[in-house]
């Protein structure tokens, strides 16, 4: 049996006894542990596969006395300085067509046909009236020289008392009336000759032909139509076979209200963005301002030249939005005003402006020192050099030294 002595005994604390483990440092090697698998797995993602991102290209402003900044910015549309509608100079049939919307022409090219049978018909009418003048010409000639000799017979034979007087004056008279006769056939024939060419006139306006180069953009008549340059049209009677735009022509005429029409100046430089192409960015300059202003909207319209005008995707009435720039000052004209970046490049990443700079096929993201606001541009004093290409709209993901790819070139791999 134990007895009291011994369980005493057992209660006892030794305090020889070593220290049980402590849990302190079984949390600092966990801890430990997560940081290296965070670490490893933002290398492991930085490492894996890029990120497909778009970019666009970074735009020197303000050097050289370049326009430095929007002073105003307008709505308008393209225009053609130069467009008809073709028509036939004369009323008629429509016998072919020879045009399609897109079409290009080049001038004096055939673009319909009318049907020619009335002037063919006239002309030949014409023809024959001038082949019997100068028929009745050639007759009445010859009757004329008969005349004049006979005239010039009588005279010798009434100076030798051989006819009467009476005889030799009828002779002069037959032929002065034929000489009138041969002077009035050959009016008549030069009547003829000009009424032929009228004729060829009316035959050559059943071709209707391009009057200046351009491309089609509308085809309005068919053949069998009637065609009419007086008509109002109305059932199948057309008043042209196409409308025709000289590509070269094409301008922006943009409406500014009266209160900002002083900030325009003729000359000064433009840049017009058309709402199909939003990114491209069209230099140009202020044609004219028009000397009239519309008294229920309050505007003045303003003609705008593009630089890129005769380019395909420029088309009559499309929407554009021109931003009128200001010349920089000839003091600040040595003087870095920036650059120009698309607003939708930069993001905030703590308190600070940045963007991310595609480089070697990674993302370095760049602190910047903004400027003002040019449209859907925004003007970066530092922290970006012209040329360089930055991420547009870059996902809250995206981090410094991550690899990246071009949506573009992920596309075409594809």
């Amino acid at each position: 049996m134990t007895t009291s002595a011994e369980l005493l005994n057992a209660l006892k604390i030794d305090r020889n006894a070593a220290p049980p483990p402590s849990r302190k440092g079984l949390w600092i090697g966990l801890a430990v542990a997560g940081v290296v698998l965070v670490v490893g797995a933002v290398i492991a993602l930085r490492a894996g596969k890029p990120v497909a991102v778009r970019t666009a290209e970074v735009v020197a402003i303000g050097s050289g006395g370049a326009a430095s900044a929007a002073v105003l910015d307008a709505s308008g549309y393209v225009v053609a300085r130069r467009m008809a509608t073709v028509s036939a100079k004369i009323t008629g049939r429509v016998r072919e067509v020879l045009i399609e919307e897109g079409q290009k022409v080049k001038e004096g090219q055939v673009l319909a046909r009318l049907d020619p049978v009335d002037a063919e018909a006239q002309r030949a009418l014409s023809a024959s009236q001038l082949a019997a003048s100068e028929s009745q010409i050639a007759s009445v000639q010859a009757q004329l020289t008969q005349a004049e000799a006979d005239a010039a017979r009588l005279a010798t034979l009434v100076q030798q008392s051989l006819v009467s007087r009476a005889q030799y004056e009828q002779a002069l008279a037959q032929r002065d009336t034929l000489r009138a006769q041969l002077a009035t056939a050959r009016r008549n024939a030069q009547v003829a000759a000009a009424s032929l060419r009228i004729a060829d006139n009316g035959v050559d306006n059943t071709v209707v032909r391009a009057p200046f180069d351009g491309v089609i953009i509308a085809k309005a008549a068919q053949p069998g139509e009637i065609v009419s340059p007086l008509s109002a049209g109305g059932g199948f009677t057309r008043t042209g076979i196409g409308t025709l735009v000289d590509m070269e022509s094409l301008e922006v005429e943009v409406e500014v209200g009266e209160a900002y029409i002083g900030r325009v100046k003729p000359g000064m430089p433009t840049q017009t963005a058309l709402n199909a192409y939003p990114d491209w960015k069209i230099p140009g300059k202020v044609i004219a301002i028009i000397p009239a202003a519309d008294r229920g909207k309050a505007t003045v319209k303003v003609r705008v030249s593009l630089d890129a005008r005769g380019d395909p995707r420029i088309v009559p009435d499309m929407g554009a939005r021109v931003s009128f720039l200001e010349e920089a000052a000839p003091q600040q004209r040595n003087e870095t005003t920036g650059v120009l970046v698309p607003a939708a490049a930069i993001v905030r990443r703590g308190d600070k402006d940045v963007a991310f700079v595609v480089s070697g096929g990674k993302v370095v993201e760049r602190p910047l020192v903004l400027g003002r606001t040019l449209g859907d541009d925004r003007q970066v004093l530092r922290g970006l050099s012209a040329g360089e290409q930055v991420v547009l709209e870059p996902p809250e993901t995206l981090a410094d030294g991550m690899r990246v790819t071009r949506a573009a070139d992920d596309e075409e791999q594809q």
